[in-house]
């Protein structure tokens, strides 16, 4: 099917000059309050039928990544956050990344029962399950104007498993925003053209983005993002995360984004004659919560599910000595160590260190009581454990493609140290500096041993083994073992890979 096809157009009020888009993204199957006490379906269910009451123009919009993240989306599959999407009456919605992570074939079966206009206009589904589920665009009348909304997807090279996006073919995402807003804006199908995208807000210079899409663009109008989790600032268009952004005619364009976990809706106030758009934050928090009783159908229908979650994230495994985040040392090192462990009881002694991606560690350790829950909320994805037998040439090639952000999580043997620019100084495993000819045996996961998150060299190494379970339940099971044995989860945080010292 052309990518340049018209779409069906929707009205919703054809007299008014305002329009109110309630926006989402990343809000990765955050169903109930996270521990920051944020958050909540039912929280925002009260909130954008509020909105409506107080509006006749709304329309609601969800930049992708709606699942993954929380044990919802592990146990239930995304039965969940799909049927929310319909529940909070979206009307627009596009797949971010991670909706493919249990591939296209679930994904399609969730995507056909979802009533939201689903968009994708930069991949080719021909001839896989989401063929007829994906359009390019819809268009909404308002106000006596056309309103385009467009979908703009990343490029799944390094972010999808290749095994979760097989049959669909990417096309470059700047391209396609480009040549389609000025299609349908040429030929008369829209007035105006939103760009709702999940390709992130912006990042280094060349790197595709919704901001550099925009300074290239002559036919956008407003920006919806998702992917880099940022939460724009609407007061304060600051350099790295700006609102506002010149377009190719000098024109001020919109770039909204609403940070992640559901914390926070985005608001924006579009003025249908003028094109204006004013961007707001609406903090979700326990303010609302008085409220949420009166929805009797959907607390009824969320119950049995949020109990099964309930019990998970109760039972209790084992004790953390300390907090662990993303943000410090110690739960990478902590993962990779490990994982080294469960390797070496899979496979054998032979495992001499582990790699692996601190993007896939999706929560923080507790301090305290550690319950299934949290594991499996940190370790959602379902990835399978790979050893391989890498030669030194190429494993020095991995440690030099993750300098551009100073490495990754590793385990205790390996010590990795990068120049200011990003080269590698130094790079060793249990004491001595990596030999190009000699060989050398690690365990990742799948994702990273087919080359994703710039790890596209272990590709050349030789599988060894290939584990049939998600390595999560493994880990779970390990952690299990320290609690019988009267061991507490601990680590340390040393520098494993790291920017030398000034």
């Amino acid at each position: 099917m052309s990518l340049l096809v018209l779409m069906t157009a929707i009205g919703i009020n054809a007299d008014a000059e305002h329009l109110t888009i309630l926006t989402a993204n990343d809000t990765h199957s955050a169903v109930m309050p996270n521990k920051s006490g944020k958050g909540g379906l039912m929280r925002w269910r009260v909130v954008m039928d509020s909105v409506r009451r107080a509006d006749d123009n709304v329309l609601a919009v969800h930049a992708g990544d709606a699942v993954q993240g929380t044990v919802f989306f592990s146990l239930f599959r995304g039965d969940v956050e799909y049927a929310a999407i319909d529940s909070l009456g979206f009307d627009v919605y596009i797949p971010g990344n991670h909706e493919f992570d249990n591939g296209v074939d679930e994904l399609a079966a969730h995507l056909r029962h979802v009533k939201a206009a689903k968009l994708s206009a930069n991949y080719d589904v021909s001839g896989t399950a989401l063929d007829g589920v994906l359009q390019p665009y819809v268009i909404k009348h308002v106000g006596g104007k056309r309103i385009a909304f467009m979908g703009i997807n990343l490029n799944p090279k390094g972010m999808i498993a290749d095994k979760s996006f097989v049959g669909i073919r990417y096309i470059d995402a700047e391209t396609v925003a480009l040549q389609l807003s000025d299609y349908l804006k040429q030929t008369g199908i829209a007035d105006y053209v939103v760009m709702v995208s999940h390709i992130g807000h912006v990042g280094s210079p060349g790197t595709l983005n919704d901001v550099e899409i925009v300074r290239k663009s002559h036919n956008i109008d407003l920006v919806i993002g998702g992917h880099s989790h940022t939460l724009v600032d609407p007061t304060n268009s600051h350099p790295r995360s700006p609102h506002l952004v010149k377009n190719a005619d000098g024109r001020t364009i919109a770039i909204c984004q609403s940070g992640s976990k559901g914390e926070v809706m985005g608001k924006i106030d579009f003025d249908t004659e003028t094109g204006k758009a004013v961007f707001s934050h609406i903090i979700i928090d326990s303010r609302l919560d008085s409220r949420i009783a009166q929805y009797t159908a959907m607390n009824k229908w969320l119950a049995p599910y949020a109990e099964q979650v309930d019990k998970k994230m109760n039972t209790r495994i084992a004790t953390s000595e300390r907090e662990m985040t993303s943000k410090d040392q110690r739960l990478g090192n902590w993962v990779c160590d490990a994982v080294v462990e469960v390797g070496r009881q899979l496979y054998g002694k032979d495992v001499q260190f582990s790699l692996m991606n601190r993007g896939g560690i999706r929560q923080n350790m507790p301090k305290g009581d550690v319950t299934e829950g949290d594991i499996e909320s940190m370790l959602p994805f379902d990835n399978r454990l790979v050893v391989i037998r890498i030669k030194g040439e190429y494993l020095l090639r991995v440690f030099a493609a993750l300098g551009v952000r100073g490495g990754d999580a590793a385990s205790s043997a390996v010590k990795v140290v990068y120049h200011r620019n990003g080269t590698v100084r130094s790079a060793k495993i249990n004491g001595k500096n990596v030999n190009p000819n000699e060989y050398y045996t690690l365990i990742t996961i799948d994702y990273l041993a087919n080359g994703g998150s710039r790890m596209g060299d272990l590709k050349y190494g030789e599988r060894l083994f290939e584990d049939s379970e998600p390595y999560g339940k493994h880990v779970l099971e390990y952690v299990k073992q320290l609690d019988a044995q009267g061991k507490t989860i601990k680590s340390s945080n040393e520098k494993r890979m790291y920017f030398e010292a000034n």
